[in-house]
């Protein structure tokens, strides 16, 4: 079977290797026919623009061929749970925090808008908690194996048939990797191709669908799984730095696993088509790359930080990010009317601007316009950061309150599961019945680094004659959403 799929490996890497030869050399005898001829020197154009729309058409089609067959949310067992009154009193009770840090905490979850059916390890759950390597483990093996034994039983995909495992966790990369303990559990063939994605923050789900997208493409792999999860166990920060508290506020217990395959190959149905996958990065920028790092206090307890101007550094990368994502993802009317709207900004920039006068507004009212994306998207999953947070970056894109739904009533519901959350708030509008054949959902992750990345999936087919989604991880507590004290 291994010989069968590097076989099948080295002549479809062959294929792509002679075709993009022939591309090339088609262009280059083009090229000197035009000259040979002596034709105008616009004609000299016209290779070359004929082999850059062939790669763009090439890898538009590529695209187009990776489908989502389907995705689990872990909904964890109740005696986990932690109501807020509750973790306020455990924050009091295990004796590493003092009244400030408590105070701190407590202002933060209270505003936060989160509710009182979120879930922590049990580890956390001891006094003084149990944050301890062989209690990460144990997580790991609580997240990963219901989330997977749920995926697999929906798709009716044998864990044998998958080619490829991406793990993302940022906090926890023990020997053996969390993606060598899932393939050991599964028994996944001896081929599979595993990786281990650590220290990339909520943005890095979209990071580990690129990951399986190019595996895919690029091997003879039926099926590729994506796993997200956060190990809140060594996330815990025990000391008093309010910048590394802010973690014990926000995060909760979650995984998500995801089953793609490349449509060519995969024998069962895809619910989303791939439309989208957009990454933009500001490491270059030594601010950008400070606003959030894990380090040791000034007790030796480490955390992980939050940078001062965090804020305004994500701001000015989201800037970036959509502008190149609206390229990809918007309606041709939309696009010409967003380049007419810089246009006009542009001329009365300039009409303004009298010897070393204003410049071109980077903030604000104005700030470069960002163009509608409600045309481009029917639903949104954005980064699970809490009430203010949510609400300030959704104002930013112009969204109204139905559009942010998903990703309060998560928070509220689950707290921050960091790169999974995105995951949970397909779920919920699943489990709403929102999400109907041709619709587009688009999910938006920003990580540390910093980076933000988009996945847009398109929906290929609905339930048959309406039926709805199966509701997952919010099967008994939907009818009670959206709750209004969020």
């Amino acid at each position: 079977m291994a010989m069968d799929t590097a076989h099948r490996d080295h002549l479809l890497a062959a294929l792509h290797g002679v075709l993009g030869a022939a591309t090339l050399l088609l262009c280059l005898a083009a090229e000197l026919l035009v000259f040979a001829l002596r034709r105008h020197a616009a004609f000299y154009l016209a290779p070359v623009a004929a082999m850059l729309l062939s790669g763009h058409l090439r890898r538009r089609a590529a695209a187009a061929e990776i489908g989502l067959v389907d995705f689990a949310c872990l909904k964890p067992p109740r005696r986990l749970r932690i109501p807020v009154a509750g973790l306020l009193e455990h924050f009091r009770l295990i004796g590493c925090f003092d009244d400030g840090s408590v105070e701190f905490m407590s202002k933060v979850i209270e505003a936060s808008g989160m509710g009182n059916e979120t879930y922590f390890p049990p580890s956390l759950h001891y006094i003084p908690p149990a944050a301890t390597h062989a209690g990460a483990v144990q997580e790991a093996h609580m997240l990963f194996f219901p989330a997977l034994d749920d995926l697999f039983a929906r798709t009716g995909v044998p864990p044998s048939a998958v080619g490829a495992l991406v793990v993302n966790c940022s906090g926890f990369c023990p020997a053996p990797s969390l993606a060598a303990i899932i393939a050991s559990r599964y028994r996944m063939r001896g081929d599979v191709r595993t990786f281990n994605l650590s220290g990339m923050g909520c943005a890095a789900g979209v990071v580990g669908v690129d990951v399986a997208r190019g595996v895919l493409l690029a091997h003879a792999v039926p099926y590729a799984v994506v796993v997200s999860a956060e190990i809140v166990t060594v996330g815990w920060y025990s000391g008093k730095d309010q910048g590394k508290l802010l973690l014990n506020c926000y995060f909760r217990t979650g995984c998500s696993a995801a089953l793609l395959t490349s449509r060519r190959r995969g024998a069962v149905p895809v619910k989303y088509r791939l439309a989208s996958l957009t990454r933009t990065n500001q490491i270059a920028n030594d601010r950008s790359y400070r606003s959030g790092y894990r380090e040791e206090d000034d007790e030796g307890v480490t955390g992980f930080t939050l940078g001062q101007g965090v804020g305004r550094m994500v701001s000015e990368l989201l800037r970036a990010h959509l502008v190149t994502l609206s390229l990809s993802i918007l309606p041709w009317r939309d696009k010409l009317r967003y380049a007419l709207a810089l246009l006009l900004l542009l001329l009365s920039s300039r009409r303004r601007r009298d010897g070393g006068g204003s410049k071109l507004a980077r903030g604000g009212r104005g700030a470069v316009p960002l163009p509608d994306f409600r045309a481009a998207a029917d639903h949104f999953c954005l980064p699970s950061s809490g009430r203010p947070m949510i609400w300030r970056l959704g104002q930013g894109l112009g969204l109204g309150e139905r559009e942010m739904e998903a990703a309060l009533m998560t928070f509220h519901r689950f707290g921050n599961q960091s790169a999974a959350s995105l995951w949970y708030q397909l779920a919920y509008l699943e489990a709403k019945g929102r999400v109907r054949a041709g619709d587009t959902v688009w999910q938006l992750g920003v990580g540390s680094g910093l980076k933000a990345n988009s996945l847009v999936w398109q929906r290929a087919a609905a339930g048959a004659d309406g039926e709805r989604d199966e509701l997952g991880p919010w099967a008994d507590c939907i009818h009670r959403y959206p709750v209004t004290e969020t």
